[in-house]
């Protein structure tokens, strides 16, 4: 046989088997189901439920509704109930995990060693204000002490002057909006004041201090928010996503290297860059050094138990947990929130591997 057709038939047979081989290996390949962590979240189901901090809830909110698109036979809920209730609901057994913006203290009622701390986002709290006729205002950390400590009552006061060169500053009292709920979003903002605020701060941090009588308490950040929005002449602290929404103009913060800086998420992510990081995974990147930080950058955190004697909450628990320090925090910058860094990402990750049930 002529040695051209035996090539040319050798090719063809090659080319056939190849086919064949490449055919097989295809319907081997699955088309529709998914595969790995997302076929983990899918099979998740069951219901649980949890409350705490209204500092991260449009987040959790955000990423539960994104969350059930994934896992349609579960169910998980957050209430906004501040993280002071939260912690107590948790400690009394009310509610399978909590949000808390705050570390836990014996006074909480959550029995130490029994939960482990889960750091999920991070972000701004503003200085938010309601000023006729002032659309950009300066305020440095001592001056911010000092309009909380109620040392300063007017917003023509030489102190704000000097940090606003060049601004119209009306004589006009200064009405000063807080958190009348225990709130870790009060004891973020009061860290920062007793680290910045100067002579002016002598009330010292916590979940709640001893306001002043002349000022005004709101319920969560929602209702701050509110209520300097409705006075002219009122400023209070209010988390990011929150003074957004609520279309509240905020001031600049002097940070610890001596620039101006507006809250934003970038502000917030250079904060949490240089934040250390405890053993038990809290951390604190209030009053950060850099250039670029917004000094008031808070952080928040979920407490889940150690242990769950209920096997399907707890893979409910650790599956949704999963998925907000993963697919989760893709969702996070939409609602006005900074992703944690990569290496706490991974450090959240171990720690929730430790949760047994």
């Amino acid at each position: 046989m002529n040695r051209n057709v035996l090539t040319r038939r050798s090719i063809l047979v090659g080319v056939a088997l190849a086919t064949l081989a490449a055919a097989g290996c295809a319907s081997k390949e699955p088309t529709t189901t998914p595969s790995g962590a997302a076929n983990e979240f899918a099979s998740l189901s069951g219901a649980v439920k949890a409350s705490g901090a209204s500092f991260p809830n449009a987040y959790y909110q955000k990423a539960i509704d994104e969350f059930l698109k994934v896992a349609d036979n579960a169910d998980v809920t957050y209430n906004s109930v501040g993280s002071g209730t939260g912690k107590k609901e948790f400690g009394q057994g009310l509610t399978d995990f909590a949000g808390s913006d705050s570390t836990v203290k014996d006074t909480d009622g959550v029995a130490s060693g029994s939960f482990y701390y889960i750091p999920t986002v991070a972000a701004p709290i503003t200085v938010s204000y309601n000023l006729s006729g002032v659309d950009s205002l300066k305020l440095s950390g001592t001056t911010v002490g000092s309009i909380f400590g109620r040392k300063i009552t007017k917003w023509n006061d030489p102190a704000i002057v000097a940090d606003n060169p060049g601004v119209t500053l009306p004589d006009k009292a200064i009405t000063v909006v807080h958190r009348s709920d225990g709130s870790g979003t009060t004891n973020n903002f009061t860290k920062f004041l007793v680290a910045a605020g100067g002579p002016g701060w002598t009330l010292g941090s916590g979940d709640s201090v001893a306001w002043a009588a002349d000022t005004q308490g709101g319920d969560k950040n929602t209702g701050v928010a509110q209520l300097v929005k409705q006075g002219d002449g009122a400023v209070g602290y209010v988390d990011f996503a929150d003074a957004t929404a609520s279309g509240l103009k905020f001031a600049s913060i002097k940070n610890k290297d001596g620039q101006f800086v507006a809250p934003s998420l970038d502000g917030a992510t250079a904060a949490l860059a240089g934040a250390e990081v405890k053993d038990d995974l809290t951390y604190n990147p209030i009053n950060a050094a850099g250039a670029a930080t917004y000094p008031i950058t808070a952080p928040t955190y979920l407490l889940l138990k150690t242990t769950y004697t209920d096997a399907a909450k707890a893979k409910l628990v650790k599956g949704f947990v999963r998925w907000l320090l993963t697919d989760g925090q893709s969702f996070a910058a939409s609602v006005n929130f900074a992703k944690l860094p990569a290496d706490l990402q991974q450090k959240a990750l171990s720690q929730l591997n430790k949760v047994q049930g």
